[in-house]
């Protein structure tokens, strides 16, 4: 059989895919959980890996022919360890959902108690949110921020934490702009002889760099996807203390999952050597000097910051006080060419498909080479569209400040 280009096989695929990179090129992808990845991370995981079916783990696979995935599997893990100095690490989870799934798996058994930060607070569905396989297999309990300072609410954490008796105690969010104090929540997690978690998905990239404190010794296990901050291939991660990791392993495989994605591990792994380098801590310590001098000049126009502003890569933007929305804003920005997603923020008062506030992050602008002076410049962009946000001779000529600056930073 002839092997054809895709183009000849699937004309309308290709197509998609030259429009997708042209949306990616000419558009400001301001997303805080999506990234750029390398081209060596694109050319891994496009390689001839995803040939291969190798359930199991290495050295002890069910197929044969596994020599040069074991040692690509071996690469990814040896590289994860170093990264995060941890003691063991499991590189199969699909996905971070999944890596969450497989440490539910392994420790809780349905109808435990586990509790989590609320999703409308920051938090992510498989934290145990009732529309998620966690709300329906476990109790659930959620914290929160505190009102008034936008901060994860430690008193609330502690207190829920003695009343309730969790199983496991879930930390991490997807759209919390505040460093997150691992140790505090370890301190609470012993006093009520829980295990604690710690979902890093967002912050993997910081945490790998020191930006962030890490949370590995203060946890029974750290998850996270290898996108995000850390600019790997979709997928995701499970590490743990060395007594953890025959459960953790046996609820990947066979548990949740058959054969891996020896392609994505390849990806990973390229991603993971990537992050050991100088240059990407750098990158990190740009990545938050952005959003850092974003979130300020924003700030200076007007603009209301949950928190008041972000430590890390991302800041959560209140638009209640220019009386629109979330859906609104989203819209108007995109078409100016400016791409971020709405988002509730703590104690929203609209629903999750309208919501009264946006997330904005700098991962990808980051990548792009983008520095302090363009966040300015992005800064007066988005304050121009969202104070004219049904002017359309507004919203064009700032779409030409957007298309001038892309063409400034072009991506490959």
């Amino acid at each position: 059989m002839k092997m054809k280009s895709l183009k000849e096989v699937d004309f309308e695929i290709y197509s998609l895919i030259r429009k997708e990179k042209k949306r990616e090129t000419n558009k400001i992808l301001m997303i805080a959980s999506e990234n750029y990845v390398s081209k060596a991370v694109m050319e891994a995981q496009g390689s001839l890996f995803t040939n291969k079916y190798a359930e199991g783990y290495p050295g002890r696979r069910y197929y044969g022919g596994c020599e040069y995935a074991d040692e690509v599997e071996r690469l990814a893990q040896e590289r994860a360890k170093e990264l995060f100095k941890a003691e063991h690490v499991n590189v199969q989870p699909h996905s971070g959902t999944q890596a969450n799934m497989a440490v539910y798996l392994a420790f809780l058994k349905p109808g435990d108690t586990i509790m989590g930060m609320s999703l409308t607070h920051g938090g992510h569905l498989s934290h145990g949110s009732p529309v998620n396989f966690t709300g329906k297999i476990y109790k659930t309990v959620f914290y929160g921020v505190n009102k008034d300072t936008g901060y994860i609410d430690m008193d609330e954490v502690r207190k829920l934490a003695h009343e309730h008796k969790p199983k496991i105690i879930i930390t991490g969010a997807s759209a919390y702009p505040r460093t997150i104090d691992f140790n505090a929540f370890s301190e609470i997690a012993k006093e009520v002889g829980a295990y604690l978690m710690a979902d890093i998905a967002h912050i993997a990239g910081l945490v790998a760099t020191g930006i962030h404190p890490s949370p590995i010794n203060a946890s029974d296990f750290v998850t996270t996807t290898t996108h995000k901050t850390l600019r790997g291939p979709r997928g995701g991660v499970i590490m743990c203390k060395a007594e953890h990791a025959k459960g953790i392993d046996k609820a990947v495989f066979p548990g949740i999952q058959g054969g891996p994605l020896v392609h994505v591990i390849a990806a990973k792994a390229v991603a993971f050597k990537e992050a050991l380098s100088e240059e990407f801590r750098d990158y990190q310590k740009k990545v938050v000097n952005n959003a850092k001098t974003l979130a300020n000049a924003l700030k200076k126009k007007g603009f209301k910051m949950v928190s008041d502003g972000t430590d890390n890569h991302l800041m959560l933007v209140d638009l209640t006080n220019l009386n629109i929305t979330g859906k609104e804003a989203e819209e108007a920005l995109d078409k100016a060419g400016i791409t971020v997603n709405k988002n509730t923020i703590p104690f929203d008062t609209k629903p999750p498909t309208i919501t009264s506030g946006i997330r904005i992050g700098t991962p990808c602008v980051t990548t792009r080479g983008m520095g302090e002076d363009e966040m300015e410049e992005i800064a007066e962009i988005i304050d121009k569209v969202l104070k004219n946000i049904s002017n359309d001779s507004v919203i064009k000529e700032m779409k030409k400040k957007v298309q001038d600056l892309c063409k400034r930073f072009p991506i490959y």
